[in-house]
């Protein structure tokens, strides 16, 4: 990057870093440190719920997620509205009415303290995993425009999301995340502008959709059911709905952010604006990487994303070979630029049998140039067996760097930074927050006094911020990470919110029955998974279903046991 470049993103990172510390300075107690003291608007509170889910991997992996695979990753979302109704009506008066600190705390008045510190447990494994993941997705940044080893950027990235995040607690983060989001909003529209700028002059925004469409990337809606198919409207509806209840509802990463709410109206209205805005978004940034794909069929790519990979190949035995499978490659890729001008003017021809030839001999052209990446990946394996071989994570961000202007660039680093910086940091505060009243103030320390559960409060963050700085280590072996996360989270998250909706719905059930059924559940989950069973959005209703339904089950027998026993009295 350029002078002007590292410019603008130290200045856009320490100008929104300042912003957070500054209006959370006079932080004195737990109440303030870990919800703000309940006092933010419905709009902070949805732009804090939005920026806490989209995180660095959002502005990362999704549009390489689209590069590769299309648009039919935004029906993981359809689920989405529907949830924040379920939420609005039910979740966020139940936990209003107690007045908790975390949404476990609700679990221990319903059922118990094991049930309780059981659900507590599973939150905290899986969101300390997910917050690793994205404290990984910065890094990867830094290490490609820095060209050093990812162990240090990952150690940077950690360490700098830590020090924001132990000073300031949730008003630090929720103040940052709204002044995040504006940047983030701008930075996206101008990024599609200049993809669609950037185009041949002959290439008008809808040919490039066309382009798209034509190689399999505009399959928006896929209304076939399949169990084992990750992305269609009816997993996106049922199972994003299931996976976004619990995630928004039982996760304290987004409980947090609405108990920050000055009110009942309040919370519900910042999740209401979520629903309505996050599906639009993520179209939004899907279609970049739709538009960046359409890019590159007219200026090549390079034959791997990943240059840390590629630096690797050409310095080995193989490097000849690799060479030659280059050269192939930019060949194939000559020979499709020709057909792709057939296609441009059969469409503007509007002759369907000219444009249907055209588009046979395109498609064509696209399975030779994949056939010849894979001949590439093939020599990195052989030259290390345990290479990084998905390079969806690095398309949108080679992209950016080889081709905007001077300036645009390191704003829209910085937009990943960002993403990364409140994602993170609200994954952070709320491992604090469960850990400290969930864990430490009930079992361990439940008579310490306000200020010194607030010390544990910012050691916890500093300990959890070094646990996900370790996970981080490993997150390249998880493929793209956008995905990574949301089946991570689907492994726990229908348990969770199973726990919950006996809690809310099924009075009868007490805390035994619903205790072993959780448990019984997740291992079936866990044993689901493993053997690819089913599609992972699919494993959040499987799970949340067999923990009401073995809870009930359970229940029922237990009370017949108790009637029979009492029958046998004397």
């Amino acid at each position: 990057m350029s002078l002007v470049d590292w410019l603008v993103l130290a200045m856009t990172l320490l100008s929104v870093a300042a912003f957070g510390i500054y209006k959370s300075r006079g932080t004195k107690n737990l109440e303030t440190y870990l919800l703000a003291d309940r006092q933010l608007p419905w709009y902070h509170v949805g732009f804090s719920v939005m920026a806490t889910q989209a995180s660095a991997i959002t502005f990362l992996s999704a549009p390489g997620q689209a590069f590769s695979d299309g648009m039919r990753f935004v029906q993981f979302y359809f689920g989405l509205p529907i949830a924040m109704v379920v939420l609005c009506i039910t979740f966020i008066p139940a936990f209003s009415k107690l007045n908790v600190f975390t949404a476990y705390e609700y679990l221990e008045k319903r059922f118990d303290l094991k049930t309780r510190s059981l659900t507590a447990l599973l939150f905290l494994f899986q969101r300390g995993l997910s917050t690793g993941i994205t404290i990984y997705a910065p890094s990867i940044v830094l290490s490609t425009i820095l060209s050093i080893d990812i162990f240090y950027t990952t150690m940077i990235m950690g360490c700098i999301v830590i020090t924001y995040t132990i000073s300031g607690g949730t008003k630090a983060v929720s103040f940052t995340q709204l002044f995040q989001m504006t940047v983030i909003f701008s930075g996206l529209i101008i990024a599609a502008i200049l993809v669609v700028y950037k185009l041949p002059y002959h290439v008008s925004f809808t040919d490039s959709l066309h382009i798209a469409g034509a190689l399999g990337r505009m399959n928006i809606i896929d209304t076939t059911f399949d169990w084992n198919n990750r992305y269609n409207i009816w997993s996106g509806i049922v199972g994003g709905f299931f996976l976004q209840l619990s995630y928004f509802g039982t996760d304290q990463s987004q409980v947090g952010r609405y108990l920050t709410g000055k009110s009942v109206d309040q919370s519900r209205m910042g999740l209401i604006m979520n629903g309505i805005v996050k599906i639009p978004m993520q179209f939004f940034i899907l279609l970049i990487g739709v538009l960046v794909f359409s890019f590159y069929q007219y200026n090549q790519p390079p034959l791997f994303f990943n240059g840390s990979e590629v630096q690797k190949i050409e310095k080995s035995i193989y490097k000849e070979e690799f060479k030659s499978v280059k050269d192939k490659y930019a060949y194939l890729h000559q020979q499709k630029t020709k057909k792709l001008d057939a296609y441009i003017e059969a469409l503007h021809q509007g002759n369907e049998q000219t444009l249907a030839q055209s588009k046979s001999l395109l498609l064509k052209a696209e399975q030779e140039m994949e056939l010849c990446k894979k001949e590439g990946i093939e020599l990195m394996l052989l030259n290390n067996k345990k290479a990084d071989t998905n390079d969806s994570n690095y398309v949108f961000l080679t992209f950016v760097i080889d081709f905007l202007p001077v300036g645009i660039t390191g704003l829209l680093i910085a937009i990943i930074f960002l993403a990364s910086m409140g994602s993170t940091a609200s994954g952070l505060n709320s491992l604090a927050a469960t850990f400290v009243i969930d864990i430490y103030k009930r079992l361990l320390k439940n008579n310490n006094k306000n200020s010194n559960y607030l010390k544990v409060s910012r050691w916890a963050t500093a300990v959890w911020g070094i646990f996900c700085m370790i996970v981080a280590l490993y997150a390249s072996k998880l493929g793209n990470l956008i995905e990574a996360v949301n089946i991570l989270g689907s492994l726990f998250y229908g348990t969770i919110l199973g726990i919950f909706l006996v809690a809310f719905y099924l009075k009868s059930v007490q805390s035994l029955a619903v205790f072993i059924a959780a448990i019984i559940a997740e291992i079936f989950i866990i044993i689901a998974w493993l053997t690819d069973l089913t599609a992972f959005l699919w494993l959040n209703i499987i799970g949340c279903l067999l923990v009401m339904f073995i809870a009930y089950l359970l229940q029922f027998i237990f009370n017949q046991y108790a009637i029979s026993s009492q029958k046998l009295k004397p």
